[in-house]
């Protein structure tokens, strides 16, 4: 997801890093300078082949949706495209699953698309279930966290100033925003945000980065303005058996935030314009995996985050009135 959510220091002792080019230390990026980042990219790797095969392989039992194009000359179009459960019921919960939203979060869209491939079928007929798996398809291929034009979509859900991003999936749920019981978002906390991506935050907004620190293991956001807290502890739970949860630094925080219960912080998820606000749901979550662990592989990073969504989905399924009074 990031690193904190205003992209300030996570460190108490944090010292300082030469600066990020391109650009000038202490002033903003201009359109020059965010050209000359962009044209600093290449293309690492194929989300037709990564992503959209998958997603094809789908047709034959699930729903899949063309939801919207985005068009980035010289780099191409991206189709994006949305996978749902068929025969939906209105009085059956209804849950949403995204991931890449930051397409250098590897393992939340390969996790959404193992859930769906592997795991879906076990809650067809209970709840119904829409998926995007790569809310960001250019920024996937560039393993980056920005669109093209240096802007975060997961600071742009809510209100003005969106990106193509969130404002084609703002645009897909639109007509059923109300109705979502449940949406997680997946995500990862990298050790490329603190070598990378913070960096790059800071130079393009004219400010000093200072370092801080990655937490080593899985974590949860929880939105600090309606907190689901028995909600996120049966998360943790259950992605536990998978993978390790997230210590709290001697501050009792993760990424400079407070830990609210074990694993799990705070945002203002529509206050920040982050994705996992976008819908009306009760009960949403962000999770935040840590892939550079040596305590975690690739494959179980995936795990963890199938499990997570299947965790949140048996909550929903668990409550008295299964998740339909919000």
């Amino acid at each position: 997801m990031n690193a904190h959510p205003t992209g300030a220091s996570k460190g108490a002792n944090a010292a300082m890093h030469d600066p990020y080019p391109p650009g000038t230390p202490g002033q903003p990026w201009g359109d020059a300078e965010k050209v000359r980042w962009r044209q600093g990219l290449r293309k690492q790797r194929s989300y037709s082949e990564d992503v959209l095969t998958r997603i094809e392989a789908l047709r034959g039992t699930l729903d899949v949706t063309r939801y919207g194009q985005l068009d980035y000359p010289p780099d191409g179009r991206f189709s994006l495209h949305a996978i749902a459960s068929r025969d939906w019921d209105e009085r059956r919960p209804l849950a949403l699953v995204t991931g890449g939203v930051h397409g250098y979060e590897t393992s939340g869209v390969r996790g959404a698309l193992e859930f769906v491939e592997q795991r879906l079928g076990e809650y067809l007929g209970r709840v119904d279930v829409l998926v995007v798996a790569c809310v960001s398809p250019w920024a996937y291929e560039r393993i980056q966290r920005w669109n093209p034009f240096a802007l975060d979509p997961n600071r742009s859900f809510i209100g003005a100033g969106q990106t193509p991003e969130a404002a084609a999936l703002t645009r897909l749920i639109a007509p059923i925003r109300e109705r979502f019981t449940m949406h997680i978002d997946l995500h990862e906390t990298t050790d490329s945000d603190e070598s990378e991506f913070r960096p790059a935050l800071a130079a393009r907004d004219g400010l000093v980065f200072e370092p801080g620190i990655v937490p080593d293991g899985f974590y949860l956001v929880d939105d600090s303005q309606h907190p689901c807290p028995a909600f996120q502890e049966a998360v943790i739970a259950a992605v536990e058996k998978v993978t390790h949860i997230a210590p709290a630094d001697a501050r009792g925080q993760i990424i400079g935030s407070p830990v609210v219960a074990r694993g799990v912080i705070g945002y203002p998820l529509r206050e920040l314009g982050l994705c996992a606000g976008l819908s009306a749901a009760r009960y949403r979550t962000t999770t935040e995996v840590y892939p550079d662990s040596p305590q975690a592989s690739p494959e179980q990073c995936d795990r963890a985050q199938a499990a997570a969504v299947c965790a949140a989905l048996d909550y929903v399924l668990a409550l008295p009135d299964r998740g339909r009074d919000r």
